[in-house]
């Protein structure tokens, strides 16, 4: 795989020499143990957020979107990778060349898109919880994210249009197939700077704005919410105040725990990425541009990470997700959310910016009875319970 420049159409090609064989065991295991627990962990989000109700916050919702994308990087960027590593040649033909292209950037636009889209979720919820009851809904999530995806399905539709294989002869009778770029490097530069300023750094800067906003009211500010449900628990019997400001306390805390574990998923977006866009940015304003092998197997290890790391941020860092992946790993399909028409049952009405916020109220108890009641079925499988409800992107970049 070769980005098509300026500088390479006119080198002449030497003798061939495959990559030694340290180089091809390294990378191949490492990319695909990377790529390996992406992709288990990826589809583990999707499944919990669509097969568990009070998991559906709009939130969550871009977080599936998130996790799509990023299923779609490491299938058609980390595991060509992997036969590139190994045989040294493009093996999946022009329309393998062509479709791939397309899919990696597709889910890398797409992901970005994504970070941004919940980022200002999460503004408008914690600093304008007013606004986020009309602007913070599981539709309109729906419907940003149908945009998000219908926008980078139609921007990716270029690369199409600029991808294309290529033989390379070398002197020793050797023919390699590449997969890269069939415009020169005028016609590139600024395309891929215009990819690079619109899902990079316009992103990168907006999130450091918002969230430094969102920091400064949870530091210095009460949530405002928060002033209205101790009002309300003033008001209120002794049973039903302890209640409601256990709520309260509980709701402030979800909030600040899920702004954190988005804020980490922006830093590490921002970090895995750095190097791989460092160097294709420096690469463009050289002559002869850098090459190492071994740094760009680091850089390309980077990006794969970064889509596959999410869930075990998400499993780290939110107790919601944790009791829900440990649901779906222990219970399988003996696992049921849905009430059994048992001795208990508990309401999943919220208002829209608990909703929004991703707060344990009902949910959480909800949660933890759903992982009691899996612990139990899961060891007493014959017991009826009834009272209980339950890359080619990368290596066409550096070359620039």
């Amino acid at each position: 795989m070769e980005n098509v420049t300026e500088a390479q159409e006119n080198q002449t090609w030497g003798t061939w020499t495959d990559q030694i064989i340290e180089y091809k065991v390294v990378s191949t295991l490492l990319v695909f143990v990377i790529c390996a627990f992406g992709i288990v962990g990826n589809v583990m989000v999707i499944l919990v957020v669509l097969t568990t109700k009070h998991m559906r916050t709009p939130t969550n919702c871009y977080l599936v979107s998130l996790a799509v994308a990023d299923l779609i990087v490491l299938i058609a960027a980390g595991l060509p990778n992997i036969t590139d590593s190994i045989f040294g040649s493009w093996v999946f033909g022009r329309s393998g060349c062509l479709g791939i292209t397309y899919l990696q950037y597709l889910g890398i636009n797409a992901s970005s898109c994504s970070i941004t889209a919940f980022t200002i979720e999460r503004y408008i919820a914690i600093c304008h919880p007013i606004k986020a009851q009309l602007l913070c809904t599981l539709s309109r999530a729906k419907k940003i994210i149908l945009f998000v995806w219908v926008f980078t399905l139609l921007y990716s539709v270029m690369w199409l249009y600029l991808s294309d294989i290529k033989e390379e002869a070398y002197e020793n009778d050797v023919t390699i197939v590449t997969c890269g770029y069939k415009v020169s490097r005028q016609l590139y530069l600024p395309i891929y700077f215009l990819d690079f300023g619109i899902f990079f750094v316009v992103p990168l800067m907006l999130a450091t704005i918002l969230y430094g906003l969102i920091a400064r009211i949870l530091i210095m500010n009460p949530l405002p919410s928060e002033r209205n449900d101790k009002s309300k628990n003033e008001q209120s019997n002794t049973t039903r105040g302890c209640k409601n400001s256990h709520h309260t306390s509980t709701t402030a805390t979800s909030r600040r725990q899920v702004t954190k574990m988005l804020a980490v998923v922006v830093i590490l977006f921002a970090v895995l990425w750095m190097p791989y866009r460092t160097l294709v940015v420096v690469n463009s304003f050289l002559e002869q541009a850098y090459m190492n092998t071994w740094f760009i197997l680091f850089c390309r290890s980077c990006v794969y990470l970064n889509s596959a790391i999410n869930p075990i941020i998400y499993n780290a860092m939110s107790q919601k997700f944790r009791a829900a992946f440990r649901k779906l790993c222990l219970c399988g399909r003996k696992g049921s959310e849905k009430p059994t028409g048992g001795t208990y049952s508990v309401a999943l009405t919220y208002s829209v910016v608990k909703d929004t916020s991703m707060v344990e109220t009902t949910d959480q108890f909800n949660t933890e009875l759903d992982e009691i009641t899996c612990e139990i079925t899961c060891e007493l499988p014959d017991k009826k319970m009834t009272s209980l409800s339950p890359s080619l992107f990368l290596k066409q970049g550096i070359q620039t």
